[in-house]
């Protein structure tokens, strides 16, 4: 390791004390999680795969100096309530540590951590939970460099917290423990999915939605370590918006291809992702059906849905004329599914952040349906249940100002010894039950298979 450097100045749009930060060389990341996954508030946003600048970076924090938490409408900063609504105090506990921008770097600190589907601002159900992280590091892939990054943000002295680091990445790479799970059982059968199917087409005739993404939630006893299984699970399906969180009450495990919201310097992107269909071993079958989706009519009219109702979110927050659509129905293939994704960009407009964006646009279209607010109630008619982290966000909110998230899909979540994977896909008037069904099932194959060796013996 290099001594530690200051690579930035104080902007005018920052506060405090430029970060000290530290180069690690080439340090891998899962090489640094493993060595600190152990640590009290580890998180590990956990880019992988081959998708170019969308999984260049990868992010650890550790032992915040913070908690912001809200459940049914109460927030809580380390556990004591806090006067304003949740998005509220949120916002002025993030404008208490606004720090300047570190040029070449997405992230020098901030808050990590996850919203659940069922949040609402001053809401009855459904919280969210982040760390405020004044030491990270980040790994930029791309040019196979680490860096150490420490600031005031919390009150600590940044070389003291730079020293804790260097003590702690001494220690040798942690072991997953043993890990063992049940058989997994779902709350749908085949022909259970295609009634549900059946109810949201109907919907669709009596002129209620155009669409709704219907899930359906596997379960499994699970004993033993958590990170066992997202050892298992990264190799299996590396994906560019991957991450681990646990707040000690639960642990989340993502595998998640799909972007909700990127901000960066005032520049909005959203990637939802419509259209699936599985990846086959043979190159020829597989090109195949990369261009069988590409040209499927249901993908496709599924997706520009999605579209438009991105555009109308994001255009809440954004100045006018500036929100476009880059790409549309883009194929992106994924260790066991390609998928169809289109990009929704704009300029944040005055006065807004993205506190703003989160407000105008949760929960992501892709993972609803439209009109939004109508298909969740018939999402919640039909299924019955709490989502939970799943189709909620995992991400940062910098201090800088910036913030990325994805959309948790291909995620497990482990609590109260019960491991919960959620699949689902969009519904359309020309959507087939059974064939819906199936879809779910190529969503989730990868992750069962990853997860085989935990699982009992069928003999």
């Amino acid at each position: 390791m290099t001594a530690t450097t200051r690579l930035s100045d104080r902007g005018p749009d920052g506060a405090g004390t430029p970060p000290a930060i530290r180069d690690l060389g080439g340090l891998p990341p899962w090489d640094a999680a493993c060595r600190l996954c152990r640590c009290a508030g580890f998180a590990f946003l956990d880019s992988g795969g081959d998708h170019g600048a969308l999984g260049r970076w990868s992010i650890i924090g550790i032992e915040p100096f913070g908690r912001f938490a809200a459940s049914a409408g109460q927030a809580a900063w380390n556990g004591a309530p806090e006067e304003l609504p949740p998005l509220e105090a949120l916002r002025a506990r993030l404008a208490d540590c606004r720090m300047a921008p570190v040029p070449g770097l997405p992230f020098a600190g901030g808050a990590i951590g996850h919203i659940d589907y069922e949040f609402r601002d001053g809401g009855r159900a459904g919280g969210l939970s982040f760390g405020f992280y004044d030491l990270v590091l980040v790994f930029d892939r791309a040019e196979g460099r680490a860096f150490a990054i420490a600031s005031d943000t919390g009150g600590r002295d940044p070389q003291a917290l730079q020293d804790r680091l260097r003590d702690l990445l001494e220690q040798p790479p942690a072991e997953p423990g043993p890990a063992a799970l049940g058989p997994w059982s779902s709350d749908f059968d085949g022909p259970g999915y295609a009634a549900a199917v059946e109810r949201v087409r109907a919907h669709i005739r009596d002129g209620d939605i155009y669409q709704a993404n219907i899930s359906q939630a596997f379960r499994a006893d699970f004993s033993g370590d958590p990170w066992a299984l997202y050892a298992a699970l990264r190799r299996a399906n590396p994906a560019p918006f991957a991450a681990w969180l646990s707040d000690g009450e639960q642990a989340i495990l993502s595998a998640s291809p799909e972007r909700y919201l990127e901000l960066r310097r005032g520049k909005v992107e959203a990637r939802p992702i419509k259209g699936t269909l599985p990846r086959h071993p043979d190159p020829e079958r597989d090109r195949a059906a990369a261009l069988q989706l590409a040209a499927s009519e249901k993908d496709r009219a599924e997706n520009v849905m999605i579209v438009d109702l991105m555009r109308n979110d994001i255009s809440r927050v954004c100045r006018p004329g500036t929100v476009e659509v880059p790409e549309l129905c883009t194929v992106e293939s994924y260790a066991s599914v390609h998928h169809l994704t289109s990009a929704v960009t704009g300029r944040l407009a005055a006065g807004e952040d993205a506190v703003s964006l989160i407000a105008a646009t949760f929960p992501g279209g892709s993972i609803t349906g439209a009109p939004k607010e109508r298909a969740m109630q018939i999402i919640r008619a039909i299924e019955g249940r709490d989502r939970g982290v799943y189709c909620g966000a995992i991400g940062y909110l910098g201090f800088d100002g910036d913030m990325d998230l994805n959309i948790p899909i291909r995620t497990v979540m482990i609590r109260g010894g019960e491991a919960v994977v959620q699949a689902g896909g969009g519904v359309t008037l020309l959507s087939e039950g059974m064939s819906e069904y199936s879809e779910t099932l190529d969503k989730a194959a990868r992750i069962f298979d990853a997860f085989a060796p935990f699982a009992p013996d069928p003999a």
